[in-house]
């Protein structure tokens, strides 16, 4: 797309609305000021980054360098703000107290914190403004749009331990979503504890190694892991091949710790039930197995996108990722694991209903390959495009680093391209592998 004759007009009145003020939220709210258009963001939570300080006690894998928006700090720079080393790397609160308060600051009055939006609705139809029903500090009030970009993330709405929905007995069981602060705050909920982890994300390596830290402490604490997956290769990561090296090393980590018994791995685990009683918490799978009892159990299993507030706009998402549908291809992870995602900008995640984006985390759905850098490129070009700088808007350039370990199927090429252009790349030698007959590193998730 460069031109749409039924574009928004961004006006003081109907200014862009910006829901969430995280970290792509604060980006698209820099470019569109570099841009001159009207702005407002709406935060439900009590500061900017809420989500962020969430998980504020984990150490990101991603340094700085792909954790600074380009306009952000052109704005930070202009009034002497120092740019963190760009190899070393912060937590979720560094994160939020060096980037995000001082770009949040500098804003002024445009962001509004604990104002919740409940829903989003264009009553008027298409080319019209649209109406955000919100919450502000207790209350019910109406807010007028031009064009509105949804980039409140999935943070708030995490997946359950059953098949897309509660397994049964789990919203009565001890279970903790995300990513809880096992060393921090929620110690004496994990200390000389039987804790279940389930997930294959780094959500829960992170909760993993924490447990083994506590359980140095406390040796009565027990650690039980549980995967969906079959193939406990891949869930180790790209060790030395990742390009970011903390990412790398976080799979490795957790590979020892299998290998010296401190943790209990279940593989192919579908939850299909929990059972509570004085003893603990057991846990049923679809194959009859049946592992605990546990005392704790954590779900860091992922988010989903919840798209109730805009319900009523007319929205192309794929049925299976909760993703716009052009993008939800290029993001599959049943396909991409391995920084392999192409750039895209304002084409890629229009939807029907004109004016109206989902960006950031949320616009990616379930899918666990979101990198903050990526979140920034998509904001960029809609900006570009609602001020009509269409060659900006259309230039659109990303750079991700591999992970080193891939999944999708073996088809002449593996899932990240030319196995040519790196050697000693996990995807090249997984080619080799599978060439002699073997299974490789785990690209293929069928295997």
């Amino acid at each position: 797309m460069t031109n749409r004759s039924d574009f928004p007009t961004i006006t003081t009145n109907q200014p862009l609305v910006i829901i969430g003020a995280g970290p792509v939220g604060l980006a698209a709210a820099a470019w569109a000021m570099e841009k001159d258009l009207p702005v407002r963001v709406l935060e439900s939570g009590n500061a900017v980054g809420s989500n962020v300080r969430d998980w504020g006690h984990i150490r990101l894998f991603t340094p700085w360098r792909y954790l600074i928006d380009s306009a952000g700090l052109r704005r930070l720079g202009e009034k002497g703000w120092a740019a963190a080393p760009l190899d070393d790397f912060p937590t979720g609160s560094e994160f939020a107290d060096i980037w995000l308060d001082p770009l949040a600051e500098s804003f002024g009055s445009i962001i509004e914190t604990r104002t919740e939006v409940l829903t989003i609705q264009r009553p008027k139809g298409p080319g019209a403004p649209f109406r955000l029903t919100i919450n502000r500090k207790g209350q019910i009030e109406t807010v007028t749009a031009g064009t509105v970009l949804d980039a409140s993330g999935t943070w708030r709405t995490p997946n359950f331990l059953g098949d897309g929905k509660p397994a049964k007995g789990e919203l009565g069981a001890a279970v903790q979503y995300g990513a809880p602060d096992v060393l921090g705050r929620d110690r004496e909920t994990y200390r000389a504890q039987r804790v279940l982890v389930v997930g294959s994300g780094h959500s829960a390596s992170n909760a993993l190694l924490d447990l083994d830290r506590l359980a140095q402490e406390s040796p009565e604490t027990q650690i039980t892991w549980a995967v969906r997956g079959g193939s406990a290769t891949r869930l180790f990561g790209g060790g030395e091949e990742d390009q970011l090296p903390a990412r790398g090393a976080l799979g490795t980590a957790v590979r020892d710790l299998i290998s010296s018994g401190k943790i209990v791995l279940h593989t192919d685990l579908q939850i299909v039930a929990i059972t509570n009683n004085e003893q603990g918490s057991h846990v049923i799978a679809k194959d009859g197995r049946v592992i605990g009892p546990f005392d704790a159990i954590v779900a860091a299993t992922g988010q989903g996108a919840d798209h109730s507030l805009s319900g009523s706009l007319a929205l192309d998402l794929d049925p299976t990722i909760g993703a716009p549908r052009k993008l939800a291809p290029l993001i599959d992870p049943r396909i991409h694991s391995c920084g392999t995602v192409p750039p895209h900008g304002h084409t890629v995640l229009q939807h029907p209903e004109v004016g109206f984006y989902i960006v950031g985390a949320k616009s990616y759905g379930s899918a666990p390959t979101f990198l903050m850098a990526t979140g920034y490129e998509q904001a960029r070009s809609i900006i570009a495009a609602l001020a009509g700088d269409w060659a900006a808007a259309n230039d659109v350039r990303l750079v991700l680093p591999e992970t080193g370990v891939c999944s999708g199927s073996d088809g002449g090429q593996t899932c990240c391209g030319d196995t040519s252009a790196t050697e000693t790349s996990c995807c090249a030698l997984d080619a080799a592998a599978k060439r002699g007959g073997a299974s490789g590193c785990g690209c293929n998730i069928a295997a």
